[in-house]
C-alpha cells in the first residue's frame, strides 16, 4: 500500500490520519475524559485478548514490513490481539539517538491501522530499548542507571504517544519495555513511572502496560497504584517450552513430558497454578489488570507434550480470565511454519499450517 493511500483509509476507517509525524483526531476526541476512563478501567481489567506476536521488527538486522494476511487470518480464526515487540534500533539513526526514520515509523503506523481494520488490538513492545534488551549484544548505556538512556527511553515512548493519540485504549497499547530482568524494583518501577508521565504528558488516554519483572515472571506491586496493567509470560517450565533451545543452551537437555518428574517433584497443572497463577492472582486483586504477553513451546519439544502442556495453561489462564499472545505466529514456537519434525502440517495459502495447535488455542 502506498504511504497516500494509506493515509486516506486510515482517515476514511477510524476519523484519524497520520499527518507532520503524528495521528491527528478532532480536539474532542484528543481531550475527551470518558476516553481516559475508559483506559483506567481496561487498566484494571483488561479484556481476554487472545494472539500472537508478529517478530517483523523483532531484531534491527530482519526489520521489515509487518504483513497484512496475519491480521486478516487472526481475525478468521477468532483473534484479536498482536503485540509487536520491536527493535528501537529499526528507526533510530544510529548517530543520533533523537533522530528517527518516517519511513520505518509507517510501517508500524500500517501495522497499528491494520489492527483497527481487523479488530486486532495491537501492543507496541520495546523488545530493545534504549539501556536494556534481553538480547545480544548488550546495550551501552543501562537504562536503570543512566539518566541519558532514561531520556532516550522516554523520548521514544513520548513520540509514540504523540503519533497515535486519539486512537481508542481498546485498539492500541504501549508495553514499555521487554521482561526487565536483574534490577531491583523499586529502581525499575523509578523508570516505569518517568515513562508513563512522558506517555501521558502526550496521550492521557493511553492504555500502558509493564512486563513483569525477572523475565516477565514476577508481578511488580511496585506500580500498583499506577494506572497501568502488567504482563506475565507462560514459559515454565523451561525444559518443556525451550527444549533443546541453542539461545538457553538446552541442547542436552533431557526430553521432555508433560507432567514432568524433576527429582521428587511433580510439575504439572497445579504447579503451573500455585506458582505461575496464584501470585499475578493477588496483583491482580489490586486492581491491576493481568495479560499474558508471551508464551509458547519451540519446535524441538514433542507435539504431543507441547499441546499437553498448552492446555493447562490455557484452562488456567481462561479461568483467571486473562488473555495471551503466543511466540509467535509464523516461525519456530507458532501455528505457521514452526518447523516441528513429529507433525502433519496442513498447507495454507503456502504455509504450513499446524491444525492441531490452531484448534486447542482457538478452544480457549
Amino acid at each position: 500500500m502506498k504511504r497516500r493511500d494509506f493515509l486516506k483509509t486510515a482517515a476514511m476507517a477510524g476519523g484519524a490520519a497520520m499527518g507532520g509525524g503524528r495521528w491527528t483526531t478532532s480536539p474532542a476526541a484528543e481531550t475527551d475524559a470518558g476516553g481516559q476512563a475508559e483506559t483506567a478501567q481496561l487498566a484494571r481489567k483488561l479484556p481476554r485478548w487472545r494472539g500472537f506476536n508478529l517478530l517483523e521488527k523483532f531484531m534491527v538486522h530482519a526489520n521489515k514490513p509487518f504483513v497484512e494476511d496475519d491480521f486478516r487470518w487472526m481475525h478468521e480464526w477468532g483473534f484479536d490481539f498482536a503485540r509487536l515487540p520491536m527493535d528501537y534500533r529499526c528507526w533510530t539513526d544510529g548517530s543520533d539517538p533523537y533522530k528517527l526514520d518516517e519511513k520505518v515509523l509507517a510501517e508500524i503506523d500500517q501495522a497499528v491501522q491494520w489492527g483497527r481494520k481487523y479488530e486486532v488490538h495491537v501492543s507496541l513492545n520495546l523488545h530493545r530499548a534504549p539501556g536494556y534488551t534481553v538480547a545480544q549484544p548488550a546495550e551501552k548505556l543501562d537504562l536503570w542507571t543512566s539518566d541519558e538512556a532514561q531520556k532516550q527511553f522516554d523520548f521514544q515512548w513520548s513520540r509514540f504517544a504523540q503519533r497515535y493519540r486519539g486512537i481508542p485504549a481498546r485498539q492500541l497499547s504501549f508495553d514499555l519495555v521487554n521482561e526487565p530482568a536483574n534490577v531491583e524494583a523499586e529502581a525499575y518501577a523509578k523508570v516505569a513511572r518517568r515513562a508513563v508521565a512522558a506517555i501521558r504528558g502526550v496521550d492521557p488516554a493511553r492504555l500502558v502496560i509493564s512486563d513483569g519483572l525477572q523475565w516477565g515472571r514476577k508481578p511488580i506491586f511496585e506500580l500498583a497504584d499506577l494506572g497501568i496493567a502488567q504482563s506475565t509470560r507462560g514459559y515454565d517450565p523451561m525444559s518443556v517450552s525451550h527444549y533443546k533451545a541453542s539461545w538457553v543452551n538446552a541442547q542436552n537437555w533431557p526430553e521432555p513430558t508433560w507432567p514432568l518428574k524433576k527429582g521428587d517433584k511433580l510439575h504439572d497443572r497445579a504447579w503451573l497454578k500455585e506458582n505461575h497463577i496464584d501470585p499475578w492472582k493477588k496483583l491482580q486483586a489490586r486492581g491491576v489488570g493481568v495479560h499474558v504477553g508471551e508464551w509458547g513451546s519451540y519446535n524441538q519439544t514433542p507435539h504431543a507434550v507441547a499441546l499437553a502442556w498448552m492446555g493447562d495453561f490455557l484452562d488456567l489462564w481462561r479461568e483467571a480470565g486473562w488473555g495471551w499472545a503466543l511466540w509467535n505466529f509464523r516461525g519456530s514456537f507458532g501455528i505457521l511454519d514452526s518447523g516441528r519434525s513429529d507433525i502433519a502440517y496442513e498447507d495454507f495459502h503456502g504455509h504450513k499450517l499446524d491444525r492441531k495447535m490452531l484448534d486447542l488455542l482457538r478452544r480457549f
